[in-house]
């Protein structure tokens, strides 16, 4: 009897314990952080509670640095991509990283992460052949086609190998 009674007062204690840190924990706001307010205004908003609710997440803390550096708050970009790095960052983060810097047109520090990357899992068929569209791209074409051999090596009938050696061939945007 005893026994079941303190179980009783500690699954009490518990999920009260539980309400209490659910009730204390924030909302966020919603459509509020943005609506009304003028566009640069609502996007830093947008982008502050991004950041909040991204926590350690080392994808979406690159995907508010993108936004970041890609908008011309380069420090603030570069102080999340900084902070991702000072944790366990994997050849994904890299690549990532590398994408930033790709698209803000930073070749030097794209390639250096898009290497990273590329080395840490040089099994990444599709890595390769987004590496390879992207040199195409920036008119490196033999690195880009050494890069698109090793994904069609890998797998001759992937349609998506395809279609980033046209990408970059034809000048489109990668897809996403």
């Amino acid at each position: 009897m005893k026994v079941q009674v303190t179980t009783a007062i500690c699954a009490v204690c518990i999920a009260f314990g539980a309400g209490v840190v659910l009730a204390a924990k924030e909302k966020p706001p919603g459509i509020d952080v943005i609506r009304g307010k003028p566009a640069h205004e609502a996007g830093l908003a947008a982008l502050d509670e991004a950041e909040k609710l991204a926590g350690s997440g080392s994808w979406e803390l690159l995907a508010v640095a993108r936004v970041y550096y890609l908008t011309g708050d380069k420090t603030k970009g570069q102080a999340l991509i900084d902070r991702v790095m000072s944790g366990k960052a994997n050849s994904s983060d890299w690549f990532r990283i590398g994408q930033i810097y790709a698209e803000a047109k930073e070749n030097g520090k794209a390639e250096e992460y898009f290497t990273k990357a590329l080395t840490a899992d040089p099994k990444d068929d599709s890595g390769h052949a987004e590496v390879g569209a992207w040199y195409i791209r920036i008119g490196q074409r033999e690195k880009g086609e050494e890069e698109l051999a090793k994904a069609f090596a890998k797998h001759p009938d992937e349609v998506w190998h395809y279609v980033r050696a046209a990408e970059g061939l034809l000048g489109a945007p990668p897809s996403r």
